[in-house]
């Protein structure tokens, strides 16, 4: 399937969204769907409510092989996608990205556009909680990145730096969130040690 963006010009998946796809094709669950479960269970709890933002897609071209079967061969972003998740939490505005990564060492720039680099920076200008949540799939490792950090990695390299945050500027800048069963990413927890002086 082909996907554009408003102004014509080809999406083109990054090289980990690629493998990500392929990777999960038959496997168990994927960050998408824990952090999706986890935010059920806020929901469900009157915790947190954060929803997976959906992608709006102009559908073009469709192929029709059978009755009961199409296959959409072309399709147009409406708006260029942010991030991943937003919500409110204790009277907060949440904003965040999810990212995978087989490097078992660091976390590729690749994976993130610029257009939601740009806009995690909108939102930390606004007053909003904004963040990465990284989870290194090998070692089902996941850590919660504060969007500031994210934009120092990033004018980092627009200088001619490394394309990538390493592992352990992660760990170092970062926050481990402990996997469990309910919820299996309890970033909330992480969010109210992170930021208790802006939600109090």
């Amino acid at each position: 399937m082909e996907i554009r963006y408003p102004n014509g010009k080809k999406y083109n998946l990054t090289k980990v969204e690629k493998k990500t796809q392929l990777h999960y094709g038959n496997r168990g669950m994927t960050l998408e769907e824990d952090l999706n479960e986890s935010n059920d269970y806020y929901l469900t709890n009157h915790i947190a409510v954060i929803h997976k933002k959906p992608t709006p897609v102009q559908i073009v071209s469709v192929d029709y092989p059978s009755r009961s079967a199409a296959v959409i061969k072309e399709a147009y972003f409406k708006t260029p996608s942010t991030t991943d998740y937003n919500g409110v939490y204790k009277g907060k505005y949440i904003d965040f990205e999810a990212k995978e990564t087989k490097n078992p060492t660091s976390l590729p720039l690749s994976n993130f556009h610029e257009h939601q680099v740009n806009h995690i920076r909108q939102v930390l200008q606004c007053g909003g909680i904004s963040f990465v949540i990284i989870r290194f799939s090998k070692t089902e490792e996941v850590y919660l990145l504060d969007g500031n950090f994210l934009l120092q990695f990033w004018e980092r390299m627009e200088k001619g730096g490394r394309k990538s945050i390493t592992k352990q500027e992660i760990i170092d800048n970062g926050h481990n969130i402990p996997l469990g069963i309910n919820p299996r990413i309890d970033y909330i927890r992480v969010i109210d040690s992170l930021y208790k002086e802006v939600l109090d």
